[in-house]
């Protein structure tokens, strides 16, 4: 009965059947109940591919069956029994097991309750100031499907002679001393209260997790993710949940964190990765050109530069169409140019022009109209002067003319002085850099697909010649049933078979980037450091103004003097609610110590969180030319763990070192990252002013166990 728990010796006195018998039993009972789940979960997974094949709107919900109980099968796969997390013992004798899924018994009782319940709450939301109604909650530490440890927090001292581990916070505080891998730790098992209380906040509005190194704001802004996807269905049918990181290291180091919570449906990405060009755009060498296209203002010029292309002839134009002579006096033309409705993109506009022409034309001749739309839609010099004047644009190529003819960008940003024209004026049209995403972004939004409207007119024309075939089979087939009582006349007579003759549903859906929303909720993190023009390629995929962001103001490597709520309302996010988390849980206090003066040097007002670990290793500190006997004693000393040396490429000296454990890093690349130990190759090194000083402060508080510098 006691075989789930595989204490060590040295916890023995914990391995008492008073302590661990009941959870014993109950254990028992869900690894049952969950294989139980992972048959009836193959079984209809087998069902449901084996179904079959459907359009439209069927095949979208066979797919998404598929998929969720795929992930549901997966979660279980890799946990076992490990889906418990704890349990909690109410006031009322009444006892409740946690676990990342719900799992019922044979009989429908609840084994497991959900970590996003409502039920579940006290688990994580529990404090000596407020036990939420609980006398004890003890938490497990699982190796390998068995219980290695667990830890009791008694909130009422009659209680105390009936549990193992007493320190209020022991679980927490072990775990914080774990070896580092490339993923980062799952640590829903010790959610803190202040964390868990914003991962419930509902998705309503803005809310932003403020704190600095170590304080667990990413954690909150994942769970949380996890947390919203599961608690509001509806977010998933209004776009879903996006996840934007600051860099593909995060990105790699937290894509376990999700799955691991038994969601595979939100998505991640940087901001790079929202552009094509991201991939090959690199960083902004000129301080000042970033400055400028940073600016929202700046994006505005994106308006002008399209509305360039959208002016009606101004001349009639006579046409020779099936021998027939048509004038198209310019108010034809502004007539038709009139049609599409406000804010249809411009390319997808340009058929729409086409058709209001063609009613426009069909109205001023005798002849009938299908036959003339028909010619016009072919007549070559008409086409061609509709190229002159609502040409098919690309998106690459009008942000590119901005920087190369300075005639365009003075039309089309005339705010700018001549010498801030000079600064952005550049040879090469598309030489990439990281700022021109959010102009690439918004361009291709204000232009469309050139292929939308011709795509959409080729679907509508394929269902037209679809239905009309259907309509002949079934009249065919009615007129050899003379009797009127066959099997045809009976489904004629039925409701709807008009709809299932003709299926809207199976219309092809036209294809959409996944990136490109819109999406219900978006969490951003290390938000400190968007620009202006960058929140809005973020607002534009959010239209529901739904946000978590993350972020600490003291890690802007460009500053942040104003508040958080004073820079979210200017890019578009009114009303945030800030929720600041004090206590950093990673960074060892030495760590810390250290670290505070080197950013109060530049930002004397830094909220610089307190370390809840009072040991740890002292800074270490020596010369270059020791990294490699450091490295060295530090990988053979343990089997286990991550160090990172950190330094610009130019500063990192070579070395004979190629074990994966150990990471080179660019300091502008650690940012949400985690390491056992972390070097710093002659940080003075960096350069001077707030980047600098930001970057050997974010560096620093990389460390979990120890932090050297290495100088000369």
């Amino acid at each position: 009965m006691n075989d789930v728990f595989a204490l060590p010796s040295r916890l023995a006195a914990k391995s008492a059947p008073e302590l661990v018998a009941d959870d014993a039993r109950h254990l028992a009972r869900v690894a049952e109940a969950i294989e139980h789940m992972s048959e009836r979960l193959s079984a209809r997974l087998d069902a449901a591919r084996r179904a079959p094949g459907r359009s439209g709107r069927g095949a979208f919900e066979r797919d998404a069956e598929i998929r969720r109980l795929s992930s549901q099968l997966r979660l279980l796969e890799r946990f076992g029994l490990d889906v418990c997390l704890g349990r909690i013992v109410h006031a009322s004798g009444e006892v409740a097991y946690v676990g990342r899924i719900g799992v019922a018994g044979a009989g429908g009782e609840r084994l497991l309750v959900d970590w996003r319940s409502p039920a579940a709450e006290p688990f994580f939301g529990a404090t000596h100031a407020d036990p939420r109604g609980l006398v004890s909650r003890r938490r497990y530490r699982w190796t390998n499907g068995h219980v290695t440890d667990f830890w009791d927090e008694v909130f009422d001292v009659s209680q105390v002679e009936n549990h193992g581990a007493l320190d209020e916070q022991s679980a927490f505080l072990a775990s914080l001393g774990e070896a580092r891998s490339s993923r980062m730790r799952d640590v829903l098992a010790t959610i803190q209260s202040d964390q868990d209380a914003i991962i419930r906040r509902p998705s309503r509005g803005t809310v932003v997790v403020d704190g600095g190194p170590g304080t667990g704001k990413t954690v909150v802004a994942l769970h949380r993710a996890a947390f919203l996807v599961h608690h509001e269905a509806h977010l998933e049918t209004l776009g879903g949940i996006l996840v934007v990181g600051p860099h593909q290291p995060y990105l790699d180091y937290v894509g376990d964190v999700l799955p691991r919570l038994g969601e595979e449906d939100v998505r991640t990405c940087t901001l790079a990765q929202l552009v094509p060009e991201g991939a090959v755009a690199v960083r902004e060498a000129d301080p000042e050109v970033a400055r400028l296209k940073g600016s929202a203002r700046l994006l505005e010029a994106i308006g002008p530069a399209v509305a360039f292309y959208e002016e009606p002839p101004q001349e009639r134009t006579v046409l020779e169409i099936d021998k027939l002579r048509v004038v198209v006096e310019p108010e034809h033309w502004a007539e038709a140019f009139a049609a599409p409705e406000r804010g249809t993109p411009h390319n997808e506009a340009r058929e729409e022009i086409l058709d209001a022409l063609c009613e426009i034309l069909a109205d001023m001749v005798s002849k009938g109209r299908a036959g003339l739309a028909h010619a016009v839609r072919r007549h070559g010099p008409l086409l061609a002067e509709i190229d002159r004047a609502w040409p098919l644009l690309d998106a690459r190529d009008l942000v590119g003319d901005l920087w190369t003819v300075p005639a365009y960008l003075r039309l089309c940003a005339p705010w700018l002085s001549a010498e801030e024209r000079q600064a952005l004026r550049r040879e090469d049209p598309a030489a990439w850099t990281e700022a021109d995403l959010p102009f690439l972004d918004a361009a291709r939004a204000r232009l469309g697909d050139p292929e939308e409207a011709r795509r959409r007119r080729r679907e509508l024309e394929e269902i037209d010649r679809e239905r009309v075939e259907k309509h002949r089979v079934l009249e065919e087939m009615l007129e050899a049933d003379v009797d009127k009582e066959g099997e045809v006349w009976m489904l004629v007579s039925e409701d709807g078979f008009e709809e299932a003759v003709v299926d809207v549903d199976s219309y092809v859906e036209l294809v959409r980037e996944p990136l490109a929303g819109p999406f219900a909720h978006v969490v951003v993190d290390e938000a400190q450091e968007l620009s202006e023009a960058q929140w809005a390629m973020l607002v534009r995929r959010c239209p529901s103004r739904s946000f978590t962001v993350v972020g600490d103001r003291a890690q802007a490597r460009e500053g942040f003097a104003e508040s958080w709520e004073q820079r979210l309302e200017r890019v578009g996010l009114e009303g945030a609610e800030v929720r600041t988390l004090t206590v950093c849980y990673r960074t060892p206090e030495p760590v810390m110590r250290a670290a505070e003066p080197v950013i109060r040097a530049v930002l004397p007002d830094a909220s610089v969180p307190r370390s809840v670990r009072s040991g740890g290793a002292p800074v270490r500190r020596g010369r270059v030319c020791e990294l490699e006997e450091i490295l060295e004693t530090w990988l053979a000393s343990r089997e286990l763990g991550v160090a990172s040396v950190v330094a610009p490429p130019a500063l990192v000296p070579r070395t004979s070192i190629t074990d994966e454990r150990v990471r080179f890093m660019a300091p502008e690349l650690v940012k949400g990252l985690e390491f056992d130990l972390v070097v710093l190759i002659d940080p003075e090194g960096w350069g001077e002013g707030t980047t600098a000083a930001v970057d050997r402060y974010v560096a620093m508080t990389r460390a979990t166990e120890e932090l050297v510098i290495l100088e000369g």
